[in-house]
Order: C-alpha cells, then structure tokens, then sequence
C-alpha cells in the first residue's frame, strides 16, 4: 500500500470545502501605535477573532525549521511547513551546516567551480544579497566562501551585491558593503590577490525578481554583472551615498543597479570562461537569473550569453533541475499534504497574484512544480499589477476572491488554499498609512469570502505565514520602545517579524470540534496540515504535527 493511502475515520465534518486562507505577513502583537492589523478598520477580522478565537501559532526560527529562534520566518518556509505537516530543517541551517562540517568544500560543486576559476586565472564571481537577514541569504556564508576560495589559490574574485533593506534596516547598505570591503581587504593583503565588488543594485530593481513578474529587474541585473552597463562608481559605498544624496529617503531596496570602474573601466565583467556562483539559498528570487545563466534558448530580454560554471548555493527547482549544479542539497520534503489529498481522491483548488502564485503551489508542495494529479486539481493564478506596491495597496485580493468564489461554486471542490499578499508586499515597503490600506482591503475581500463559502456549507481556516504589517517601526529589543532617526521621525521596519500568528476557524454551521485555543506544547504552522486532513474525515499520518482540534 502507498505511503500516501491514509485512513477515513469518517466523511468529512464538512457539507462544503474546507479553505485555507493565508493572510500573508499578518503576524500579532501587543503594540498598537505601528500595528497595522489594530489601525485599520477590520469588522470581519475582529468578529471572526471574537466570535471563534485565536490560536496563537509560532512561524519563525527552529519551528519551521530556521537554524535558531531569532530567525524570522519567511513566506517559503511557511508555505512549506503550511504544506508538509512536519519540520524540516531549511535552506539556513543546511547552507550553514554545510560550511561549517567543510563538506560544502569538498563536493564536486564547489570543487568545479575552483577547477574553472584556476584554469588560465580565470575570475570566481558571487552574486547575491548582501545581509544577515538569513531569508534569502547569509553575508557569513558569502565570506566562508570568499576566503575558501582564496586559500584554495583563486587569485582573482569579484562580487556583484544585491543591497537588502526589506529583510533588515531599511538604510543599512553601508553597514553591510563595509563588513564585505573589510574581507576582501584581508584577502588582498596576500600578495597576487585581487578581491572586489563589481556591480550591485537593490533588490527589488536588480536582478532578484520572481514569477516572472519583471523580467527587466533580471535585465537590469544582466547588464550590470555581466555587461558592465550602467552607472558607473568608484565604490560601492559612492554608489549608495550618492543615489542617496540625489534621492533623499530613498531605501535600500530600491536603489538603482550600479557598476564600480576604475580608470581602465568596469572591474568585473563576467567573461566566458569564468566561474559564478549565486549565493542566495532560497530561490524564488533566485530562478530567473538561473535561467538567463543556464537556458540554451532564452528569449525573456536580449541576454548578450556567456559560457561559465554556473553554480547556485541550493538547487532552486528540483522539478525543472535549476540550476544544474549546486552547492548544498536541499531539503527533501515528501508526503505532503497536497500529495496525500491527490491520491485519496479530494478535490483542490490554489489560488493566488504572481507575487504569492509560487507560494500555494511549489511551496506548499513540498518545493514541487506541476499537479500530483491534474484531474483532481486547479491552480489559479492572478497577475499582479507592476506597479510600486504602496501605491496600490489593495493589489489583487479581490480578484483572488472572485475567482476562488467562482470556482468553489461551479465546482465539488473539497479542500482550497489562497494567498492574500496584501500585508507582506505593503507592509515591505515601511509606509504604514499603506499597509493600513492593504489590511482594509483583504478585510473587505475576506468576508466576502466567508460568506460564500459559508453559503456552501463550508468552514475557512484563516491564518498567516509569518509577520510583518503587525509591525511597521523599528522598536528596541529589550524595551519594546519605537527607535527614532536624528530628525526624529520613527524608523520604518521593512522585514518580517517573530511574532505569532493568528489561526482562527470559522466554522458558522458547527460542523466541526473546535480549535485548541491554549497549549503547554508549542504550535505552529506544520499543526495546520493534520488538522485539515482531520476536518476532511482522514487520519493523519503517524509523523505530521498533532491536529489542532480539541478532543474534549
């Protein structure tokens, strides 16, 4: 018998579908002044919490998976834990695992990535984001390989950063470009060495674009690295101070692409020959530049290709094997709860906009693309607006609602996840009078969600993946007191939180036990997939978190 068979301990508790409702990046907190969960107008929120009750889960550091708990959460290892119903240890811990037992340095990855490097003193590029955010990357693990690579005999290294303030401060850049410039200068003091940043730009302009939703971020990203195009500086840190100068207020994220030259032009021009290296492990963001390095045919922008050894940090899609060569492997995530649902025969719906389309589907699937079994599944997805998210903040809730209420209508569906990006995409960007906007508007979409599913005899399971908008300033560690800049305006915070989450089942026919509301054992988000089988009348497999509902 397949692992995936699971036992019916009964029909489902439900007359209709069961809908999984991830309010991405709407965490919970005791502070009010920057929380925009408490300042936006919310009446379906507030009666759901007061009528049903809130299930406080954990979404961050070592419960799902995260090397510690002062690690924040992020939205693909919640999705995976949301999808998996166990732990597994993430790209973090593994990357930094790795490094450490040396066993990164021993693979035939990075063994091939040197080979090319010291062949005809070739160049060993990095690209990445430049931060200890440790959601997309880690600048200690780009500086353990830097130095590897030295004192393997590289002799020439050149890095291409991706400046943060989404997963740390917002103006943090030069913290970060002067902890890097501190290394390569240790490395140039050996005689024959040549270590420097090449190119860089932020995040979202340059090159880390995802679910094709900008391929002229990749393009950007393309010219700058590869090509040598594009404003040229002496120094990274030239680059930063003057964009900020012409630009005043402008955070890191945003920054345009850069290219640092000296008086023979740009100093790192990625030639034929030479070996890169992407250095972010988590790889939604990591996928397009893949494919502009490694596809034979290409025809998202005017790519101008190269010849290299293209390596990345993990393998970013196991289905589509992007990129062919990595460094570290990642987690293997079987028996998800997407898989079990096919092969027992229920019916599934996902939906989301293209900012969060990866997140219900690959994610939630165990880092798989495509259907477990088409016939039995319908992935739907809402093409976000490019445009800056604050300036439109409702984004695509509505339509994710319309269409999700359309297909649960026309449709004998019994289980539908959605993806809300409101809070996450707005709250990203510290404008706080947006983000109260975004809660507003996925409030508005969120009863009428309710109500229709309510009218099929079904029940919704509302929850989030991590937090974010729940937070909008930097506050203090230890006080909780906001920290306000030298004007004294109060320090916008752009990244995740490590803050709670709410769960909340609305269940208005009381077809269903309820929830756990309070717990001695810590709760998470892997809870939620044992709980849904539950709901759907099947028995948990042996290994998934314990299912939430109450036994009393």
């Amino acid at each position: 018998m397949s692992t995936l068979q699971l036992q019916r301990a009964r029909k489902s508790y439900l007359q209709g579908p069961l809908v999984t409702v991830v309010m991405d990046g709407v965490g919970l907190s005791d502070f009010h002044d920057d929380n925009a969960l408490h300042l936006a107008r919310t009446p379906v929120l507030d009666k759901l919490f007061n009528e049903y009750g809130i299930t406080p889960l954990i979404a961050h550091g070592k419960a799902v998976g995260l090397p510690s708990d002062g690690d924040m959460g992020n939205s693909e290892v919640g999705h995976n834990a949301l999808g998996a119903g166990r732990v597994f240890e993430q790209g973090a811990s593994l990357v930094q695992t790795a490094i450490e037992s040396g066993q990164l340095y021993e693979g035939s990855t990075w063994q091939w990535l040197v080979e090319g490097a010291l062949k005809e003193q070739k160049t060993f590029h990095w690209i990445g984001l430049l931060s200890d955010g440790n959601v997309h990357s880690h600048e200690a693990h780009l500086y353990a390989m830097l130095k590897q690579a030295a004192h393997q005999g590289v002799k020439k290294g050149r890095v291409h950063i991706l400046l943060d303030g989404r997963d740390v401060s917002e103006q943090s850049a030069l913290i970060y470009v002067e902890r890097l410039e501190a290394v390569l200068a240790q490395i140039n003091a050996s005689s024959g060495y040549d270590y420097r940043i090449a190119s860089g730009g932020g995040r979202m302009t340059t090159t880390m674009d995802r679910y094709e939703a900008d391929w002229a971020m990749v393009e950007r990203g393309w010219a700058a690295h590869v090509l040598g195009q594009g404003t040229q500086f002496s120094s990274a840190k030239a680059a930063i101070l003057a964009t900020r100068a012409q630009e005043a207020g402008i955070i890191d994220q945003f920054l345009p692409a850069f290219v640092i030259a000296d008086e023979q032009g740009p100093v790192g021009l990625i030639n034929s020959g030479d070996s890169v290296c992407f250095f972010n492990f988590r790889g939604d963001r990591a996928i397009e530049i893949t494919r502009a390095f490694e596809d034979k045919v290409f025809d998202a922008f005017e790519r101008q290709a190269v010849e290299v050894r293209f390596a990345g940090m993990m393998q970013y899609d196991g289905d589509l094997k992007l990129p062919k060569r990595f460094l570290v492997d990642p987690p293997v995530i079987d028996r998800s709860l997407g898989a079990h649902l096919a092969y027992n025969g229920l019916k599934q719906f996902a939906c989301s906009e293209t900012q969060k389309f990866g997140h219900v589907t690959y994610f939630w699937n165990g880092n798989r693309s495509g259907y477990f079994d088409e016939s039995l599944e319908c992935y739907q997805e809402i093409p976000s607006d490019l445009v800056p998210f604050e300036q439109r903040p409702w984004m695509k809730a509505a339509e994710i609602t319309d269409v999700t209420l359309a297909h649960l209508g026309q449709n004998n569906c019994d289980f539908a996840r959605i993806n809300y990006a409101n809070g996450d995409m707005v709250g990203h960007t510290g404008n706080l009078r947006s983000t109260i906007i975004s809660i507003e508007a996925l409030d508005l979409a969120l009863g009428r969600l309710l109500k229709g599913v309510e009218r099929l005899g079904g029940a919704v399971l509302v929850t989030a993946d991590h937090g974010n908008a729940e937070q909008m300033f930097e506050r203090d560690k230890k006080s909780g007191a906001i920290n306000y800049d030298a004007s004294g305006k109060a320090k916008a915070l752009t990244s995740h939180t490590l803050n709670k989450v709410p769960l909340t089942l609305f269940d208005p026919l009381k077809q269903c036990p309820l929830l756990i509301h309070n717990s001695e054992q810590s709760l998470g988000l892997a809870n939620l997939a044992a709980t849904s089988l539950e709901i759907l009348g099947l028995v948990p497999p042996d290994d998934y978190a314990f299912s939430l509902l109450r036994r009393d």
